[in-house]
């Protein structure tokens, strides 16, 4: 798994790439691509995936590919970095009402999609409660 594991970050980081291009026309006054394409969606991915995969679970594969999946592609994709920079960016512009707008739409539509991914994953996995299944899971 380390032979490929930089492989998947590096996936991750090239989709962040294509939906940064994607998403820059959309993005010029607050940080939709940001939010909502990269952060949101990364967000039920990633707890889907590891909902949907545990190993006491129905669709069950190994560690090496959960890792791969949550650590490698969502961790390259998701970026809390950018998300950091365009927050400053628009408190140091001055631009205070946008940038608490960013970071409540943020946490509340993350959170959000990371329990809706959730849950609908565990309705297809024996309505587990868990999401992560070691603690180097739970660290990430």
């Amino acid at each position: 798994m380390r032979s490929i594991g930089w492989q998947s970050g590096a996936l991750g980081t090239l989709a962040r790439y294509v939906v940064s291009v994607l998403t820059g026309p959309y993005s010029r006054m607050m940080p939709w691509g940001t939010i909502i394409a990269v952060n949101m969606v990364g967000s039920f991915i990633i707890a889907f995936f590891g909902t949907l995969t545990l190993a006491d679970g129905r669709y069950a594969v190994s560690e090496n590919m959960r890792l791969f999946v949550m650590i490698g592609l969502c961790g390259g994709y998701t970026t809390f970095s950018s998300f950091s920079l365009q927050t400053l960016d628009l408190l140091r512009i001055g631009a205070w009402g946008r940038a608490m707008l960013t970071v409540g739409l943020s946490v509340v539509l993350c959170v959000g999609a990371a329990s809706l991914g959730h849950i609908l994953a565990s309705r297809l996995n024996h309505h587990t409660m868990l999401v992560a299944q070691a603690d180097i899971e739970e660290e990430v």
